[in-house]
């Protein structure tokens, strides 16, 4: 018990102390990890959006697949990812495997699933409750399904907080593609994993309570933004009925 107490106000000073390797590996953590919700968001609020109103054979089978990804390892998509970028791969000669850019690369394909998933069932119930108003008035499926979205922007911030969750706390893909190299793509969960293994619990526990803060504020961000959108839905059919008239 003492060496953890002794370990924690070491912890505790390193944050306060705003040590400079600590603070490196935050930050770099926090740019990779919004970056890729950045990219993941351009892609999966699209695919959610055209695939709530697109209507072709095998979409619902599409769906599923999408579902499924939801729960897709980190490690495998690690490891697909490294296989596209190593020397020998299709995109070897880009030259960017073990640096920030990789794990941007990881963490955004491991989001798009969610995102995508959330956006197509957002913008499914919104369609029911009035946004078939806006293709009555010209806009098609696609464009409907995008304003849906536009609209509903506490909902998608909710979705998007979701998603750099995730993605700030996977260590797996990261950890593939990254290498943990010290001062290039060393970020919190995978300085977590090393510095526990060479025993520098101080570190790895400042580290620990720094990445736990940031979930921590990701939740409240999240529960206040939903207390806000309140019942998106009936705020969805008002808006919709008040471009009708």
């Amino acid at each position: 018990m003492d060496a953890f107490s002794q370990s924690f106000g070491l912890a505790l000073h390193l944050i306060t102390q705003a040590d400079a390797t600590l603070w490196r590996i935050v930050g770099l953590s926090l740019r990779v990890s919004a970056t890729a919700c950045a990219v993941g968001a351009g892609a999966g609020l699209l695919l959610g959006a055209w695939l709530a109103v697109a209507q072709f054979p095998g979409r619902s089978a599409l769906i599923g697949v999408l579902n499924t990804l939801l729960a897709l390892p980190s490690v495998v998509v690690g490891l697909v990812v490294y296989l596209l970028l190593s020397r020998s791969g299709p995109l070897g000669a880009w030259g960017i495997l073990f640096t920030p850019t990789a794990m941007v690369i990881a963490q955004s394909i491991l989001v798009v699933p969610l995102i995508a998933a959330l956006a197509r069932q957002l913008v499914a119930d919104a369609l029911r409750e009035g946004g078939d108003e806006l293709q009555a008035m010209g806009a098609g499926p696609l464009l409907a399904a995008l304003l849906l979205l536009a609209h509903q922007r506490l909902a998608v911030l909710t979705l998007l907080l979701t998603a750099f969750g995730r993605a700030v706390a996977e260590v797996g893909a990261v950890m593939i593609v990254g290498g943990n190299i010290d001062g290039v793509t060393r970020v919190m969960t995978t300085a977590i994993a090393l510095e526990t293994s060479k025993g520098d619990l101080p570190l790895a526990l400042a580290l620990g309570t720094v990445l736990l803060g940031v979930v921590a504020l990701i939740n409240l961000a999240v529960g206040l933004t939903q207390r806000r959108a309140g019942s998106g839905a009936g705020a969805v059919a008002g808006w919709t009925g008040g471009l009708a008239r």
